[in-house]
């Protein structure tokens, strides 16, 4: 059995644990309040948009953009959302596993189909792999606004628009609540579907025409789509990690409390053994 001292020494080493873990616990749930709303508030941005692009795009079927057109997939891109660091539960991994799983699935060489990352834990998950990763970004905070992936989301269209790419699906944990996140994939381009919409009635004008409004709105939609989707899988990371950090504290607290009934006892066991001797001296003395 170890020694009171070496019992002692483990307890003291879980409480500055669950002193760590409980810290980021309130941090991430701090972080946690200040995404879910950014992402709520994105959300009449982007349901506007969409519904001014499926109106545009239902009203005229004689209008021609790559974004609209299917075509013969030669070349899929995946653009994967991950973080910068760990300690966040299955919020990586499950993504990575989703990822992975669909690219060995549909794809026998490294050809047809290429990775646009965010995240160092996304990025050197596939660079270890071999995977091919055409762009990355890391870096990003905790509360990132449109510019710091602007230029990610306009290169990204771009190689739909210019053809490096047939089609582009995005992969995010989707937030649900706090306890409660879900992978989720979806085809972000072509937007074969778009002229379906969100169901709303209303008319507009345009100047100069249609096509030359889509021609701008169009590359515009999909960054926002882009964005959107960054703001719901930064919430889910701080959901992720401010659970992940709680179940550590409980864990810390439960171990606390064996090793502090393992001290007690062995303590117990210590005092009896003394007074035993104590009394076996005594009693030879007699």
């Amino acid at each position: 059995m170890a020694s009171l001292r070496d019992i002692e020494k483990k307890i003291n080493s879980r409480k500055k644990t669950k002193q760590i873990t409980k810290a980021m616990h309130m941090v991430s749930a701090s972080k946690l309040s200040k995404a879910e709303q950014n992402a709520k508030s994105f959300v009449p941005y982007s349901d506007k948009i969409q519904e001014v692009v499926s109106s545009i795009a239902a009203n005229d079927s004689n209008i021609q953009h790559p974004m609209l057109k299917q075509r013969e997939v030669k070349k899929v891109g995946y653009f994967v959302i991950t973080s910068d660091r760990g300690l966040a539960g299955a919020y990586n991994s499950s993504i990575l596993r989703t990822v992975y799983r669909d690219i060995t699935q549909r794809h026998k060489s490294a050809d047809e189909y290429t990775i646009i990352v965010i995240g160092r834990i996304g990025r050197d998950f596939f660079v270890k792999r071999g995977f091919s990763v055409a762009k990355e970004i890391i870096g990003i905070g905790d509360q990132p606004n449109f510019a710091d992936v602007k230029e990610l989301a306009n290169e990204t269209v771009q190689m739909y628009i210019d053809e490096e790419i047939d089609e582009l699906n995005i992969y995010y944990n989707h937030y649900v609540s706090a306890i409660s996140q879900e992978v989720t994939s979806r085809k972000l381009l072509p937007l074969t579907d778009i002229s379906q919409g969100s169901g709303s009635k209303s008319s507009y004008e345009y100047e100069p025409d249609q096509e030359k409004i889509l021609e701008v709105l169009l590359p515009q939609y999909a960054e926002s789509m882009i964005y959107g989707t960054l703001l719901d899988g930064k919430a889910s990371e701080h959901a992720a990690r401010m659970t992940a950090m709680q179940n550590a504290t409980d864990n810390a607290n439960q171990l606390i409390d064996e090793l502090s009934l393992t001290y007690n006892r062995a303590r117990q066991a210590a005092i009896t053994q003394e007074i035993t001797e104590i009394v076996g001296g005594a009693a030879a003395l007699e």
